[in-house]
Order: structure tokens, then C-alpha cells, then sequence
């Protein structure tokens, strides 16, 4: 086959998660970019493949997208591996992908771990609907908005030192609100804690976890967010008249905007 690029997901910690699909790729590859050619290193001795390792990370993927592009399009055969998990799920490789697709190249990907799903399954909490984010935003507004307009299971990840504070925001809008918080998954010491984030904020307020975390939140109820609905609907009444204009045109206004009972905002505001 033509040179392409093969994206391989790798264990999120318990190295037997491998799968034989990526052993198997990992040997017939002409060259794997690695996040950590130290840290693949030591995957590739455990399973005894040998392969030419070149990094390819946060500081080095731009400039590195192009030489590996041409290599593919001479022939050769790229893996694309990271520390740990899925590439390209909050970690480099999407630059490489899509450096490929503009050439042309194809891309395969292989299945395997993924610290997301694996703690959306542990977690309990609906998974027909949900949304991955990353790491949480750092700055309290923008964590007070993502946690408010909840309206499906999300997964994120977060730093264990942060774990606490961002487990009190929540609590601050909805201390029921059902959390779970996955540590260390597939590793010696996984713990997967369930509960509501007022008790989980607390528990690790005076405890703070260690290891790789990832969060899984339930999505705000309806009511609550029909409320949060209202309160920002009336606050832009209040701000319209301020401004200078009747209170019951500036219903009307925002009304048309919100779907909302006009009468409900003139008689509020």
C-alpha cells in the first residue's frame, strides 16, 4: 500500500491494553512519531518491536508536519502514537492529520483505550448524549457558564490540584448535581468516586487526589436551566431600559430573541 499515516491509540496505563492491531502496525511501520519516544520506547521493548522512533509533540509538530508529510507521500509508512490513549483527543497530532488530508495521504485510525470513554462508562451517568472538552476552562466565568448550560453528560479532564476548586464552582450553582470523579484509570490504584458535587467538592477539599484525573458531570436539570434562562432574559430587559428604552418594548425585544412570554419579562423587569 501507498505511504500513508496510521493514527494508534496506546494504554492509558495498564500497558496489556495494547491491542494487536497496533503491535502489529507498530512493526511494519517505517518510521512512529511519538509524543515521547522515551516513553514509547519503553512500550516497544515490553512487546520487543523494533522501530525507528522521531518525536512529534506540542513544540515540534508544525515544523515537523511537513517532513513527515513528504515521507508519506514517498511511501513510507507513519505511526502516530502518544504518551498515552487516542492521539489527537488533548494530544498533538490533529496539525499531522490534517496536513495529510491536504495532501492527499491517507489516514487510517485504530481503535483502542481511551481515558474518556473508559471513565464516561465507570461514571453511571447517561451516555446517549455527552460532550468531551478537554481540560475545564480556568478562568470561573467561563466554568460557571459551561457547568450552568449543561444539557448532556460532559468529560473532562482536570489537573489534581484544580479538582477541588472546580468541583466548589459547580457546587456554588448545584451542589446535587451527580459528578464523577475517575482517578488512575486501567492503573494499580483506579478509583472511580460517585456522587453529588457539594459532598465530592468537600471530600477532596480536604483530600486532595493524586494522579490523572478525569471528570464526568451530569447535565443540569431542565428546570434549572430554564431558570438561568429567565434570570439572563430579565437582567437584558433591565440593561435595555437602563439604556433608555420602555420597559415594555424592550420585553418585546428580548422576548422575540428568547422565545419567552413577553408579559413574563414586562411584568418582571
Amino acid at each position: 500500500m501507498a505511504g500513508r499515516l496510521i493514527v494508534c491509540p496506546t494504554p492509558i496505563g495498564n500497558m496489556e491494553d495494547v491491542t494487536l492491531r497496533t503491535l502489529t502496525t507498530l512493526r511494519e511501520a517505517d518510521l512512529i512519531a511519538c509524543e515521547d519516544t522515551r516513553r514509547t520506547g519503553k512500550l516497544l521493548e515490553r512487546y520487543g518491536v523494533q522501530g525507528k522512533m522521531v518525536s512529534y509533540n506540542e513544540q515540534n509538530e508544525r515544523q515537523r508536519t511537513g517532513e513527515l508529510v513528504r515521507k508519506m507521500a514517498d511511501g513510507m509508512k507513519v505511526a502516530l502514537v502518544s504518551d498515552a490513549g487516542m492521539p489527537l483527543v488533548s494530544d498533538p497530532g490533529y496539525v499531522l492529520v490534517q496536513g495529510c488530508i491536504a495532501a492527499g495521504l491517507p489516514v487510517e485510525v485504530l481503535p483502542g483505550p481511551s481515558a474518556a470513554l473508559a471513565a464516561l462508562v465507570a461514571s453511571g451517568l447517561p451516555s446517549d448524549r455527552w460532550s468531551f472538552t478537554g481540560f475545564l476552562p480556568r478562568k470561573a466565568s467561563e466554568l460557571d457558564e459551561l457547568f450552568a448550560s449543561l444539557d448532556e453528560t460532559l468529560v473532562a479532564f482536570e489537573s489534581p490540584k484544580r479538582v477541588a476548586a472546580s468541583l466548589a464552582r459547580l457546587a456554588a450553582i448545584d451542589p446535587v448535581r451527580p459528578v464523577a470523579v475517575c482517578r488512575e484509570l486501567t492503573k494499580l490504584h483506579e478509583e472511580v468516586a460517585r456522587g453529588e458535587a457539594g459532598e465530592l467538592a468537600e471530600r477532596y477539599a480536604a483530600n486532595e487526589p493524586k494522579g490523572e484525573i478525569v471528570l464526568v458531570i451530569g447535565a443540569a436539570q431542565a428546570s434549572a436551566r430554564a431558570g438561568r434562562r429567565e434570570a439572563q432574559a430579565t437582567a437584558a430587559v433591565e440593561r435595555l431600559v437602563a439604556a433608555g428604552a420602555k420597559p415594555r418594548e424592550a420585553a418585546k425585544t428580548v422576548a422575540e430573541l428568547t422565545g419567552l412570554r413577553a408579559n413574563d419579562l414586562y411584568s418582571t423587569g
